[in-house]
């Protein structure tokens, strides 16, 4: 973020504003964007997916609060703050409070990881694929403690089900990324996103890409792998006992990792912020004006929204469209099927590439 800085410091000289206040900001500010774009993302996500879903259902969908229904999920976000917090006599009161809390702080980490554009990341490490994969488990375990702490049978059995599940999509998806790893001889996101600047990782990677996609929708225990909260049969799963604020985090980290589960998605198979045909428009359309270099940024940071966009339509469009599948054929898909096969697509990988 080197470039940003110094734009902000000649913003603050030009301004005649303390140095050293600006820089202490500056710190705060990336931050604040995050919280900020994570809130408007995940209202934005759940207006869409009932709107996407509505239409192939041929519903109307959310149609009364503000213009076309737009202001529904605001409403429903408020309606959770003014909802009361529901306390249980016979729960682990310390695990059952803090399991949305840890949750929900997991994937807010994970969006920290990502990077957006070439300057704008908070956090840039060497290893950061391999931190993603680390931390996007997490959640999984915190709905097993919540399930565990609310003492009730039908939110156990729903965090068993969600601790079978992640052993089941955890073993393809490390070796899927062992792949990308071989292909990019990098775990950077940075480096990955830059390797792919003439052939994106799907064309050699085709069979990683169905893999890995099968399997994170499996990770965002969504249809149909959402096992752990199968209401025709655990009512609500492993957040059965939550109300207000507290099923509100639950409810806000599902979506938030929706969109950075497509987002890694993009950056691992699709070039992440790298333009479909390796030219950015704001290049050819601004030509060698230097005053406006800032705007390659603006034009990588849509590229990557537009990828991931329409990853997170194709999670919705199957939501739509397949039942739940039961445990035993899960786990038969996961463990007899994917995982021979995305093993079979790493040897073929480090065969080519080291061959």
């Amino acid at each position: 973020m080197n470039y940003l800085l110094n734009l902000f410091i000649e913003f603050l000289d030009k301004h005649n504003f303390n140095e050293s206040i600006g820089i202490m900001i500056f710190s705060i500010l990336p931050f604040a964007i995050i919280a900020a774009a994570l809130v408007f993302v995940v209202l934005m996500l759940v207006y869409a997916e009932r709107k996407i879903l509505a239409y192939m259902t041929q519903r109307k969908g959310p149609n009364r609060v503000g213009p076309n229904g737009i202001l529904q999920t605001t409403a429903d976000a408020i309606k959770l703050l003014c909802k009361e917090n529901i306390e249980l006599l016979h729960s682990d009161k310390v695990i059952f409070t803090i399991a949305p809390i840890l949750a929900f702080s997991s994937i807010v980490v994970l969006w920290c990881i990502i990077p957006y554009n070439a300057e704008f990341h908070l956090i840039d490490s060497t290893i950061s694929l391999l931190f993603y994969v680390a931390v996007a488990g997490f959640p999984m375990l915190f709905h097993f403690l919540a399930g565990y702490a609310s003492n009730n049978k039908y939110s156990l059995l729903g965090s068993y089900r969600a601790l079978s599940l992640t052993a089941s999509y955890s073993v393809p998806i490390l070796f899927t990324l062992l792949a990308t790893i071989f292909l990019a001889d990098s775990m950077d996101l940075h480096k990955i996103i830059i390797a792919q600047e003439k052939v994106w990782f799907i064309i050699p990677n085709i069979i990683g890409f169905i893999v890995f996609f099968i399997a994170s929708i499996a990770e965002l225990n969504r249809c149909p792998f959402d096992l752990s909260e199968a209401e025709s049969e655990l009512v609500s799963g492993y957040h059965t006992e939550y109300s207000g604020m507290r099923f509100a985090m639950f409810f806000l980290g599902e979506y938030a990792a929706l969109f950075v589960t497509a987002v890694f998605t993009a950056i691992i198979f699709f070039g992440g912020y790298q333009p479909p045909f390796g030219v950015y428009l704001s290049n050819i359309l601004m030509g060698n004006c230097r005053c406006f270099n800032f705007l390659i940024y603006f034009e990588q940071t849509f590229w990557l929204i537009a990828k991931s966009s329409i990853i997170i339509f194709l999670i919705i469009w199957i939501r739509g469209t397949l039942p739940r599948l039961t445990q035993k054929s899960v786990m038969n898909l996961f463990w007899r099927y994917l995982t021979p096969i995305s093993i079979i697509n790493l040897i073929l990988i480090i065969l080519a590439t080291r061959g």
